[in-house]
């Protein structure tokens, strides 16, 4: 689905063992990655300076990628310093690359109050798509385990829809990058519609199914002309529940999941369904940042 890759590191996350992995990216579709660690600035002693010990020691742990790099795939290592926050804007600029990976914990909402995340901030400073893994599965897979991850990231991504304005925005974005996707990127998709049991009980229930099924028939339709293998449900109960069962269900590779805007809405304190699954999916994650 994507042919060009930032993957940030903090060493971590476990993402850094994509370095041995490259050619399973470039099977999954990927033309270029770039791997990115930043390295804090020295601030022990008056005069707070580029700790370049550290910024070698991080190059050397990137050697790896720049071996044996398969023909017609671009590896690159940036080690620059200072807040990931400030330097991964730069680094897309500089490579053009059309989504981020990163690592991002389960953490409760309290947690993400106490010691924020990277990602969350990454997705205010940005609109390049960004794909959240889990350190705790990417740190124990297997190599065979994460060759095949490394080739399947984007083949069969669900895409949570209810036709309201994120819904859309979310299917928009999915369109734009399905147009470009790389012969052996993105195979299918899954469009689930959960009607929410604890909403609007006053329409019967029949009536909400009914809609919501043709409704998601026509985006089917949209995606099926795209040359996609589309595959379309409607189920009633808790949204992250159903979503979450239908991931299992159908051997999903990531759930896709947006916001509308920024500023004030972009509030990852606010309750709503895509920081559920930001925070709580064990399921990768693939995030598309509202515009700038």
């Amino acid at each position: 689905m994507f042919q060009r890759c930032l993957i940030c590191t903090d060493f971590s996350d476990g993402l850094y063992r994509l370095t041995d992995f490259v050619a399973n990216l470039a099977a999954g579709g990927v033309r270029q990655v770039v791997f990115l660690h930043c390295v804090p600035i020295w601030d022990e002693g008056e005069v707070p300076r580029i700790d370049q010990e550290k910024i070698d020691t991080a190059k050397e742990r990137f050697s790896n990628a720049l071996k044996d790099v398969p023909e017609g795939i671009e590896v690159c290592v940036e080690v620059p310093s200072g807040r990931p926050t400030d330097a991964i804007p730069e680094v897309l600029k500089k490579y053009d690359s059309d989504v981020v990976l990163t690592g991002m914990p389960i953490r409760s909402l309290l947690q993400e109050k106490i010691f924020g995340s990277t990602s969350l901030a990454l997705a205010k400073c940005t609109s390049t798509p960004i794909m959240m893994l889990r350190p705790q599965l990417v740190s124990t897979y297997t190599r065979e385990e994460l060759a095949l991850r490394c080739e399947h990231l984007w083949r069969y991504l669900l895409i949570p829809y209810n036709d309201g304005s994120s819904a859309r925005y979310l299917l928009e974005q999915f369109k734009e990058y399905v147009q470009k996707r790389p012969d052996n990127s993105l195979k299918q998709c899954m469009l689930l519609w959960v009607i929410d049991e604890a909403r609007r009980k006053e329409i019967p229930s029949e009536y909400r199914v009914k809609e919501a099924q043709k409704k998601l028939e026509s985006v089917k339709s949209e995606l099926e002309g795209l040359g996609l293998e589309v595959n379309a449900e409607v189920r009633e109960g808790n949204p992250f529940m159903e979503i979450i069962d239908v991931a299992v269900e159908y051997d999903i590779s990531a759930i896709a999941t947006s916001y509308v805007t920024k500023g004030k809405l972009l509030d990852w304190t606010a309750p709503s369904f895509a920081n559920e699954v930001l925070r709580r999916s064990w399921f990768p994650v693939l995030f598309f940042s509202p515009k700038q």
